[in-house]
């Protein structure tokens, strides 16, 4: 019989030192209980318990060669030979630089860090330096990183977030500086109009965006609305930023930039980039990147280009760029996505199955179009959560929120498996 009773022994023990016995907020509260790791392999996990699971959480999107891929283990045990830290440069940097820069489309220069939060804080910095404007307009259920400035109208409640033609922008945290907010304005997305309408002000430094929406429900853009974002920016002088810390690598080996056919001026990038290793960046124009070289705009980090990690995103770069990737990638999920979709359907369970095929969203209880966060909110969430536990419970780990994330080892036999459980958690919720 399955059981978590070592995970959560262990989480309890580990609330004596760390906080809820997790190290980040998003892994708090799930699902029978966050689980304790023992391994990784492939499209597995093994826990405490001795579990076996077909993991869809893959570390929040990073692992999408699946775990402990072996050209990335095999080029990061070479570099470690040599040094682990120089606070210098090195070779690794160059040649993952001139990678980034061949595959997405509005890389002219990179710029390497750890988190995407850093990397989202450079370039809202590099925009305002270069427009000589403070105001950043973001979305409402965009997320860009858990810092005071820009954690606003992350998930905000109907009772919360004001009329749709002027949202409330809505603190995500306790303890949040208020004032460092000020100069932050929130929008519906997906809604052109009311974005043409403030930009015309032209007062706006830059318009920050995930170009899918995959933090909430994987919405794509409607038809024409990234074109007109991009003419609106380039018409006002904005500086055009695309969030891909999810989307980045995943998606397409160019990003949803590349997916879409729309090139912004900046955008920044983590999770698939270097399968697991702490590795962000960020990338755009050169004359917006010069300016931490000789524009007196500061980006610093003892770690950033850490040689390991710069191994790491070699290796795992050249394993997106090559065409079979992405295909197997796309035909397993579709698989997916499809078999979800009929078996909710045959087991007479409203649901939206959208997205990407190398990350989706499963939504309970949506019977209408899904296009922005305040449509998203008609998911009957508690439910998915049961379902989710159901999952666990037969050896799938899929994440509370919706999303669904691919890696290469997810195999067409590990997605039939996948598709038995799914059924068998339908029948008993």
């Amino acid at each position: 019989m399955t059981t978590f009773e070592n995970s959560k022994q262990l989480i309890a023990e580990a609330s004596q030192s760390l906080p809820g016995g997790v190290n980040s907020n998003y892994r708090l509260g799930i699902a029978p209980t966050p689980l304790v790791i023992e391994r990784g392999a492939g499209p597995y996990l093994y826990d405490v318990d001795g579990n076996r699971l077909i993991d869809y959480y893959l570390g929040m999107g990073p692992m999408i060669l699946g775990h402990n891929p072996a050209p990335v283990l095999e080029a990061v045990q070479e570099q470690l030979k040599s040094g682990i830290l120089y606070a210098g440069q090195s070779k690794l940097e160059q040649e993952a630089a001139r990678l980034v820069c061949q595959l997405v489309p509005c890389a002219e220069r990179v710029r390497f860090s750890c988190a995407g939060s850093e990397v989202v804080q450079a370039v809202l910095r590099v925009a305002r330096a270069a427009t000589q404007r403070s105001v950043i307009v973001k979305f409402e259920g965009h997320y860009h990183g858990w810092l005071d400035n820009i954690l606003w109208s992350i998930a905000p409640s109907p009772d919360e977030y004001g009329p749709v033609d002027a949202p409330r922008p809505v603190p995500a945290s306790a303890g949040q500086d208020l004032p460092a907010g000020q100069h932050t304005e929130v929008l519906p997305w997906n809604n052109l109009q009311l974005l043409q309408n403030r930009l015309e002000r032209e007062d706006v430094a830059a318009v920050i965006m995930e170009p899918a929406m995959c933090n909430t429900s994987v919405i794509f853009p409607v038809e024409g609305y990234l074109e007109g974002v991009r003419r609106a920016c380039a018409d006002t002088g904005t500086v055009l930023i695309f969030d891909e810390v999810i989307t980045g690598f995943r998606v397409a080996p160019g990003g949803a930039q590349s997916y879409f056919g729309i090139t912004p001026d900046l955008a920044t990038f983590g999770k698939a980039i270097a399968s697991g290793f702490p590795v962000s960046c960020f990338a755009g124009r050169a004359d917006l990147m010069d300016m931490f070289a000789t524009g007196g705009v500061m980006h610093g980090g003892t770690y950033n280009g850490h040689p390991a990690s710069m191994a790491a995103l070699i290796a795992t770069l050249t394993e997106l760029a090559k065409a079979e990737t992405f295909t197997a990638l796309a035909q397993q999920g579709n698989r997916l996505m499809q078999g979800i979709q009929q078996t909710l359907d045959e087991a007479d369970m409203q649901a939206r199955v959208a997205g990407f095929p190398q990350i989706f969203h499963v939504g309970f209880g949506v019977d209408a179009p899904v296009t922005d966060y305040r449509s998203s909110l008609q998911a009957d969430k508690d439910r998915y959560v049961r379902f989710t536990e159901a999952l666990h419970y037969r050896g799938v780990r899929a994440l509370e929120r919706g999303a669904w994330f691919l890696s290469t080892a997810h195999t067409k036999d590990v997605i039939d498996a996948t598709l038995e459980a799914v059924a068998a958690g339908a029948q008993e919720i």
